[in-house]
């Protein structure tokens, strides 16, 4: 598949459902056959729109997952913090060596209380904040953040 398919995924929104929007990378070309293949299914039904990475936005889109993951710590939270980092392997072709400008967007938003790990993986399964619908995403970061209360 071309790279450059990769810069380019589509966002799929529901007109009955505007809440519920999704990202699909294209996995591979036929020219053969003239299709794509998506790397998870798009609903029937569903507007597909055609996006375009860009470098500053998908790190301030990954400093914006470290800031709502701290906010949605409660404000009595003792000990250690961990967060744990996600980010989707087409995101990773996309951004090529600019990934850490991701991971420096997550750690400034997080602070320097937290340890960080983190993975790639081909997709995340998370519930966007607007609907709370647990969905398969492609190219996104996720931050999951684990902390104890205080006593």
């Amino acid at each position: 598949m071309p790279g450059s398919g990769l810069a380019f995924p589509l966002r799929i929104h529901d007109e009955a459902e505007p809440e519920r929007q999704i990202v699909r990378s294209v996995f591979a070309v036929d020219r053969n056959a003239g299709t794509l293949t998506f790397a998870a299914d798009i609903p029937e039904g569903c507007t597909a729109q055609l996006m375009r990475a860009n470098f500053d936005s998908l790190a301030a889109g990954a400093g914006e997952a470290g800031r709502q993951a701290r906010s949605a710590l409660a404000e009595n939270v003792a000990g250690d913090k961990l967060a744990i980092l996600v980010s989707c392997t087409g995101r990773r072709r996309v951004m090529g060596q600019r990934t850490q400008d991701e991971l420096d967007a997550v750690a400034a938003e997080l602070g320097e209380d937290f340890v960080r790990i983190g993975f790639y993986s081909y997709g995340e399964i998370a519930p966007p904040a607007a609907s709370g619908r647990c969905e398969l995403h492609n190219q996104t970061m996720t931050v999951t953040v684990i902390a104890e209360a205080a006593a």
